[in-house]
């Protein structure tokens, strides 16, 4: 089986090298700074670890959703205008339009590998928040990427359920790689719950998935995350499953599994 190439960019963004192809997760590539939500402000405590214009080229976006500036921002806006293919909600194609293609939870895109093969992308649940948070937040996705002679790789997106989690390990699992939206966010609009996992969460969600190894987005550079990279190292040491978990480092490549 191949491997799989995860470079870092920050914060929800980074490079999946699979099968011959490289998807972009959620691009973000503005500079630090505050960045409304109506009548909310965002706000990013580092930049990318590299600009946009050193990404080179990339065969798809996966873009988990499209409503909020930590996803998906100004300059991130113009890399999916420019990929080839994006795949997202049904909402973020009704306010972007192309090149985005709506996925509904369960539904599957294969795109053609340079050795012939296919790589599939399923559209998977996901739930930024607590229950009942949906009309605050808006519709959010994940993603599974599967193929012949490719390991099995789960995109969560900002997803905070572990019944979630479950559904996805019931239907698809188990994983041979988990890339894990983290952090536990937190804002005024939902005060009482994280808007994505939290560090105890991410381990639990390992498990879950029978993933062989984590590697964890979406857990720094903005203010509203409350658990950070070593919050997740204590979590998965405490869980028993610290060989699963891989830090990615900006700018640094993570290999696995």
């Amino acid at each position: 089986m191949s491997s799989v190439e995860i470079t870092y960019v920050g914060g929800p963004t980074a490079v999946i090298a699979i099968g011959g192809l490289r998807l972009l997760t959620d691009p973000t590539f503005d500079a630090p700074g505050e960045y409304p939500v109506g009548a909310r402000k965002l706000v990013k405590t580092f930049g990318p670890a590299f600009p946009a214009g050193r990404l080179g080229a990339v065969d798809a976006v996966l873009l988990s959703h499209d409503q909020h500036p930590d996803n998906l921002d100004v300059s991130g806006r113009g890399v999916l205008a420019a990929a080839p293919a994006a795949l997202s909600t049904p909402s973020a194609y009704e306010r972007l339009g192309a090149p985005v293609r709506p996925l509904g939870p369960w539904e599957s895109v294969e795109l053609a590998r340079p050795d012939g093969g296919v790589l599939r992308v399923t559209a998977v649940p996901a739930q930024h928040g607590p229950h009942g948070s949906l009309p605050l937040v808006g519709e959010v996705t994940g993603f599974v990427l599967s193929g012949e002679g490719l390991p099995k790789v789960y995109v969560s997106g900002d997803n905070a359920s572990l019944d979630v989690v479950r559904e996805i390990a019931d239907r698809e699992g188990p994983f041979d790689v988990a890339v894990l939206f983290a952090g536990a966010a937190r804002t005024p609009l939902v005060p009482d719950a994280p808007l994505t996992l939290t560090s105890e969460d991410a381990a639990r969600a390992a498990q879950i998935l029978g993933a062989v190894r984590v590697v964890p987005l979406h857990f720094e550079h903005w203010g509203h995350f409350t658990e950070d990279g070593p919050a997740l190292a204590k979590a998965f040491a405490a869980a028993g499953v610290s060989d699963r978990l891989r830090l990615p480092v900006p700018g640094a490549s993570v290999r696995v599994p």
